[in-house]
């Protein structure tokens, strides 16, 4: 039987949810957001204009679509807790900024260090989520959930190569890369937080114009083109903006209003898994069998982490 949440809301607005039906639901979305979002690699790469300006447009181009959602959205849409403190608006600008700087510190540091390090550094960020979500939530980190974790990071390892490399020479890019998942992770938590006070479409609408705004001033700033050179050079944009941007982070932004924002982040190890297969189907790049073991790897630690969350 499922359990009966009652929440408050204003005083017009009387909602009663069902939490045994919304959090598979929720999970169903993260899950299926986080494989669209593993499609931003390769249309990054068969993108023909700089990896800054190339995140620019994936948020240039959904905006308008994503401000329209908003002024077609119910305005008094329920939100399935109020519990957040602090000034909502700000919450706002901390996602959006970060989400900017996680994409020009990857972005910079694939110029500072090898494809590999920089991939592994970054998809450390559900630890510090994890961390984030304990100190800020207080959200419980479970043994089962830790042990769940390091398996998926140790698949993620495996996925990615045997070329990770410490060295002096890639110091600066492994240091971005690093940075670039703190940035991750704050952008996750951010959007957990602006879920207690949005609707998704406010979410992402708001979130994103701020995202949008420092990248064209970073664009600039590095002297990137933001203009393709030929009409075909638009297409991996609008698929950056309509199925990854729209696509898989309205699921996610949708789903952190239901789950653990620790236990949401490291589906996001998922991406690594998707991107590979995708990069064998469409652009003919090798997939080897340590790299299926990899992958299979991830998705056993994902679910041994799901499911210590669902028996703790």
């Amino acid at each position: 039987m499922s359990r009966i949440a009652t929440m408050s809301y204003p005083a017009h607005t009387k909602i009663v949810i069902k939490t045994g039906q919304v959090v598979p639901l929720a999970l169903l979305a993260l899950l299926s957001g986080t494989a669209i979002i593993g499609t931003v690699p390769i249309f990054v790469r068969l993108s023909e204009l700089g990896p800054t300006a190339t995140g620019f447009w994936r948020l240039g181009l959904a905006l308008p679509l994503l401000w329209l959602w908003l002024a077609c959205a119910n305005s008094d849409e329920p939100q399935p807790h109020r519990l957040a403190k602090g000034n909502k608006y700000l919450w706002l600008f901390v996602a959006g900024v970060c989400l900017a700087g996680d994409v020009t510190l990857f972005n910079q540091a694939l110029e500072s260090t090898s494809v590999t390090n920089a991939t592994l550094l970054i998809n450390t960020f559900p630890v510090f989520v994890a961390i984030g979500a304990w100190m800020l939530f207080g959200e419980r980190i479970t043994p089962g959930f830790v042990m769940g974790l390091s398996i998926a990071l140790a698949g993620a390892a495996i996925l990615v190569g045997s070329t990770f490399s410490v060295s002096l020479e890639n110091i600066l890019g492994d240091g971005l890369a690093l940075s670039a998942a703190v940035l991750t992770a704050g952008f996750t938590l951010g959007m957990k937080q602006i879920r207690s006070y949005f609707s998704v479409s406010v979410g992402l609408a708001g979130s994103g114009t701020v995202t949008g705004l420092v990248l064209l001033m970073l664009s600039g700033l590095f002297g990137e083109s933001l203009i393709p050179t030929s009409l075909s050079g638009w297409l991996p944009l609008l698929g950056l903006a309509l199925i990854s941007h729209i696509g898989g982070q309205s699921l996610i932004t949708y789903a952190l209003a239901y789950l653990p924002a620790s236990s949401a982040s490291i589906c996001y190890l998922m991406q690594p898994v998707v991107a590979a297969v995708l990069a064998w189907v469409i652009l003919q790049e090798p997939l080897g069998a340590w790299q299926a073991v990899g992958g299979a790897i991830v998705l056993g630690g994902i679910t041994l982490a799901q499911r210590s969350r669902h028996l703790s």
